[in-house]
């Protein structure tokens, strides 16, 4: 899909967790200042400070370990209020999230990207008035308007789509329901940080097999992807389906009625990028059915929809900056183009190494770009 006029915006930034394995450790409190850093390792998640005023709230997080890491701030209900994803060992990554409302938060570093998360309070203090990148510049908040509604259109459509998904299901019709399988993730994929963000939901309807190794049950889009591609149809097929649609009139409700700002967008717009870069592009969303262009041009769109949503803020701010992202994201377009079949995409098996790296040094390259952006929106 390319950047049409319904459809302005993205944003967020997510995945979860449940409760914590290990604990963080800290060396101060709301008194500091700068960043506060984070020393993640395989065991550990030190964080220097465990509090800080209300407003915009920059972490800088150092893979000390020897594996890839993330981090992640959880608000009310589980949901994430901010994510650093794709820490590779030895890099440090920086980020800056909204924190407007007094309360205790949760930070979280995720070791090889899996589990539970090493986990640990956090502390947000003042009067939750909105400073910085949420405050009343004219062109920002016109963002977060457009944002909610291009998040409220997406939500109608993955409904849309993930009941006529369902329906072929339960219905027995494996290939019609194969033909509809992309069409109904499409919509997840754009608004991926959003629809990800809501407590427990995410793993029940897009968890992949993994899961079950961390003690979850195995359902939603992945299991009933193996059931149509791999193990034919089971008995409990229709009632994993239903609990989907399900699952996904929750995830519609929320969505429509989430309140984001600024650098939510920003920092969304990274996060899906990372989600290409440690999913799609490496084959391993969709493992049966090897539709992962599909979901990788879905996860792009959501990324075009955020620098198409702050692009006046940009423009104004750092007009360099948007004319370089433009340029990556044409060499890029370029490099997807290659690989489309009719109206969609060659099936991720019929890509070659030398395609595969392509299209990973073209998403590098708009990552390098679009990972500057947060900075200028807190600016």
């Amino acid at each position: 899909m390319r950047i049409t006029p319904a459809h302005a915006v993205l944003g967020a930034a997510l995945v979860l967790g449940a409760a914590g394995c290990g604990g963080s450790e800290s060396t101060g409190t709301s008194s500091g200042k700068g960043a506060i850093t984070v020393e993640a390792t395989d065991t550990e998640c030190k964080v220097s400070r465990t509090q800080a005023p209300a407003g915009a709230v920059e972490f800088t997080v150092t893979n000390k370990g020897s594996k890839v890491n993330e981090f992640y701030i959880y608000g009310e209900g589980g949901r994430v209020m901010g994510e650093v994803e794709n820490i590779t060992p030895g890099l440090s990554r920086s980020f800056t999230v909204e924190l407007t409302e007094p309360g205790t938060y949760q930070t979280a570093c995720k070791p090889g990207m899996k589990g539970d998360g090493i986990r640990a309070d956090f502390t947000v203090t003042g009067s939750g008035t909105a400073t910085g990148a949420a405050s009343s510049d004219e062109k920002l908040a016109a963002a977060v308007t457009a944002y909610e509604k291009y998040v409220a259109h997406e939500a109608d459509e993955l409904l849309e789509h993930t009941t006529e998904f369902t329906a072929a299901v339960k219905a027995g019709d494996v290939a019609k329901a194969k033909s509809l399988y992309a069409d109904a993730r499409g919509p997840w994929e754009e608004i991926e940080p959003v629809a990800e963000s809501f407590g427990d939901l995410d793993p029940k309807i897009d968890g992949r097999e993994d899961v079950v190794a961390e003690g979850m049950t195995f359902t939603g889009y992945h299991r009933l992807e193996k059931d149509l591609w791999k193990d034919g149809l089971q008995k409990d097929s229709g009632a994993v389906a239903d609990q989907l649609l399900a699952d996904v009139k929750q995830v519609v409700a929320k969505a429509k009625t989430v309140e984001l700002n600024p650098l939510q967008i920003a920092n969304g717009s990274k996060a899906l990028l990372d989600e290409m870069a440690t999913g799609k592009v490496t084959g391993e969303e969709e493992r049966y059915s090897h539709t992962d262009l599909y979901d990788f041009d879905a996860n792009y769109e959501g990324c075009k929809q955020a620098i198409a949503a702050l692009r006046p803020a940009l423009e104004e701010r750092d007009p360099a900056l948007l004319k370089a992202i433009d340029a990556r994201f044409a060499e890029l377009d370029e490099a997807l183009d290659a690989h489309k079949a009719g109206e969609g995409f060659k099936a991720y098996t019929a890509l070659s190494k030398d395609d595969v790296k392509a299209l990973t040094v073209a998403l590098d390259a708009v990552s390098e770009q679009v990972a500057k952006v947060p900075g200028v929106v807190a600016a």
